[in-house]
């Protein structure tokens, strides 16, 4: 039995969950997965019985429980060392920090009228609300000059997949759900993140629970 377990919300809509279950998936760093379904009456009281915040993912490990996607990937990072979460270049290491955070913190206009709707298809909506073009233009800058200056090694952004990807993961989503123009540089890392074993995976448990909820 894996010593993690991981409290996710629906993998429709939680942007927040697919992060740090990406990670770990793709790392194969085996864990539980327990599930709360999202927009009900209860949703609250169930959260709070796993996590403080209110919110997923959670985290739990050897009675130590970690909220927040950032946490969670950090302190992955610190467990699985050998597994370089993070880029092994100090520079390199530094601007996956750099973006991971400004992914975290930011992108409120991004967030707000483009929800991830991951197996749903929205083709322009929400593009031309306040802040949506600067929020997509400023993604699709990090992604070609990350890639331009750090992804030889491979089709990422630091060329192996790592927690930088899994924090933009998301955005992937978002962008193929609300068809955002993209260049072909940002193209083939959407490709890239879409077609990884773990996102399909996550896309057809998506697709699985929106059925059984009778909502898709």
């Amino acid at each position: 039995m894996p010593d993690f377990t991981l409290v996710i919300g629906d993998k429709n809509y939680s942007s927040w969950s697919l992060r740090p279950w990406l990670l770990m998936t793709q790392a194969g760093i085996g864990f539980d997965e327990a599930g709360i379904r999202l927009r009900q009456p209860d949703t609250r009281q169930q959260i709070l019985a796993h996590s403080p915040s209110a919110k997923v993912p959670a985290l739990k490990h050897q009675g130590l429980l970690i909220w927040d996607s950032l946490a969670i990937a950090e302190y992955l990072a610190e467990l699985f060392p050998h597994r370089h979460l993070w880029p092994r270049d100090v520079a390199a290491r530094a601007r996956a920090r750099s973006i991971s955070a400004e992914m975290h913190s930011g992108f409120q206009a991004l967030r707000s009228h483009l929800p991830m709707d991951i197996i749903g298809r929205h083709p322009g909506k929400g593009l031309e609300a306040e802040g949506v073009a600067g929020d997509i233009e400023r993604v699709r800058h990090i992604w070609r000059d990350t890639r331009s200056q750090y992804g030889a090694g491979g089709p990422f952004l630091f060329g192996p997949f790592g927690i930088a990807d899994a924090m933009f993961a998301p955005v992937v989503s978002r962008f193929t759900t609300y068809d955002v123009p993209v260049d072909a540089q940002c193209r083939a890392y959407m490709e890239a993140v879409w077609n990884l074993p773990a996102m399909r995976k996550w896309i057809e448990g998506a697709r699985a629970q929106m059925n059984a909820y009778g909502t898709g």
